[in-house]
């Protein structure tokens, strides 16, 4: 038992490397949104962390509007970054767990 539970300790601690590692190469993944009017146009990593903004120059002459894209748009990029994000930690963390009875219905 002392064996099994050592092995389960090394899987957990291998796991959580990997996660790391994801996180990491999350930061490389790049997500584009932009505007339905391709009007304003931001670009973020799966980490969610903003890279670019592109704003259209008749933008810059309504302050509300801009504030609007801006909302619209990051909340739409943060969406699809969120999802990427989380199914990669998900699959890697599960990959990585140990085969314990039952703990796969609370993975799901």
């Amino acid at each position: 038992m002392f064996g099994d539970m050592m092995g389960m300790m090394s899987k957990i601690k291998e796991a959580q490397q990997k996660v790391e590692e994801t996180k990491k190469r999350l930061n490389t993944v790049l997500v584009d949104e932009e505007s339905t009017d391709g009007l304003l146009k931001i670009t973020l990593t799966a980490n969610r962390e903003i890279t670019n903004i592109d704003i259209a120059n008749s933008l810059l002459e309504d302050k509300e509007q801009l504030e609007d894209y801006l909302i619209l748009t990051l909340n739409k990029a943060i969406s699809k970054a969120s999802k990427i994000n989380e199914s990669e930690l998900a699959a890697v963390a599960k990959e990585g767990m140990p085969n314990i009875p039952g703990l796969d219905k609370f993975m799901e």
